[in-house]
């Protein structure tokens, strides 16, 4: 078993670098000190954001395969809530020593997968040796002409529409966390520990906490269909949608009846996790509205989905994957305390689900 310490940085690059993708917009990729991009549209959108082992991810849940495909999707999924095109990626990598190598060769291969719908290209980075591993990627757009979507866009009328699905990946971290669910991922099905098949609904929602797969090119439609803003899901869809409310001085409104397919498709992980932490009354088992309950939450506050929320112009037809959820008004009134209203209702009413993801109180 060759381990990371067993080779020389350059010795794991030439595993690497041949596995990552070159990009329709690369004009130097990896070899020299910095690559090349392409930026026909005279700007270029950029973004960075980092991976921290057992603070984003864990690895005895997640191959390096996993990690690579996570840390694509998160990055690539702002590009597109800008409205823009992915262009090209550069990771920086930390490993302890005594990581398997394949653990490193499978994060690209990851990447590479991750990056494969969009064209972008993994054009260089860093790799080194540290306590724990650490991914770090800075990824840049391309706009194509179009002016950036932004979060302070919203106007009143506007309709709120979404696009991904809704809290599959907080069911499937759940489902890992109560240990119902064997991973690593393979063909083969999912067994409960019991030995029990799972259901095809459970592997799915493990497989979308593990290996996210965001509605990347919802994106550059929503910018093509004159979207008024627009933002990646990631820290849960009340506070996400809050920040769309707060920058564009609004109050979005969503539908209490939104989201009917996700909810199908976690009821049963809901019941399963209800009856393992011991929701309900331990004679009869999880009731009804304890499960209702876990489902709402993984709803509107599970975060790591990477969907899209975006808002439309009234009477705009909303391009393909998009749903529409809700509706933008105008902001409430301060109360006699001097208190503004809810930025984000449901169905007109305030609700309470917990904060979300937040990255110092998790």
């Amino acid at each position: 078993m060759t381990r990371v310490r067993d080779l020389s940085e350059e010795q794991i690059l030439e595993r690497i670098v041949p596995l990552l993708p070159r990009g329709s917009a690369t004009l130097l990729g990896p070899g020299d000190d910095a690559a090349v991009l392409a930026a026909p549209d005279g700007r270029f959108v950029v973004s960075t954001d980092v991976l921290v082992e057992d603070r984003h991810f864990r690895a005895r849940w997640s191959t390096g395969y996993d990690v690579g495909r996570r840390a694509a999707a998160q990055n690539l999924a702002d590009i597109a809530a800008m409205g823009a095109r992915p262009t090209g990626l550069v990771t920086s990598l930390v490993v302890p020593g005594d990581t398997e190598l394949d653990w490193v060769t499978g994060f690209a291969r990851g990447l590479a997968d991750g990056c494969a719908s969009t064209g972008a290209g993994a054009v260089g980075g860093d790799l080194s040796g540290g306590p724990c591993l650490v991914v770090s990627i800075t990824v840049h757009g391309d706009l194509e002409g179009r002016s950036p979507v932004l979060r302070s866009g919203a106007r009143p009328g506007d309709v709120v529409a979404h696009a991904g699905v809704r809290g599959w990946s907080a069911a499937g971290l759940a489902l890992l966390e109560t240990g119902l669910v064997r991973v690593p991922l393979s063909s083969a099905p999912l067994e409960v520990t019991d030995g029990v098949l799972l259901e095809d609904e459970w592997e799915r929602l493990v497989t979308a906490y593990l290996r996210p797969d965001p509605p990347l090119a919802a994106g550059v439609l929503a910018g093509q269909a004159g979207a008024t803003s627009m933002l990646d899901l990631s820290d849960g869809l009340l506070r996400d949608a809050g920040r769309v409310a707060r920058a564009s001085g609004v109050r979005i409104d969503l539908d209490a009846g939104a989201f009917a397919k996700d909810r199908e498709v976690l009821r049963s992980a809901a019941r399963a996790v209800a009856a393992a932490t011991g929701l309900g009354d331990p004679g009869w088992g999880p009731g009804n509205a304890d499960i209702d309950g876990l489902v709402g939450r993984w709803i509107w506050a599970g975060g790591e989905d990477h969907g899209l929320l975006a808002t439309f112009p009234a009477g705009t037809r909303l391009p393909a994957g998009w749903t529409a959820v809700g509706q933008v008004h105008a902001a409430g009134q301060e109360d006699d305390g001097g208190e503004a209203g809810p930025a984000v209702t449901i169905g007109g009413e305030a609700l309470d689900v917990g904060p979300g993801w937040d990255h110092f109180r998790a």
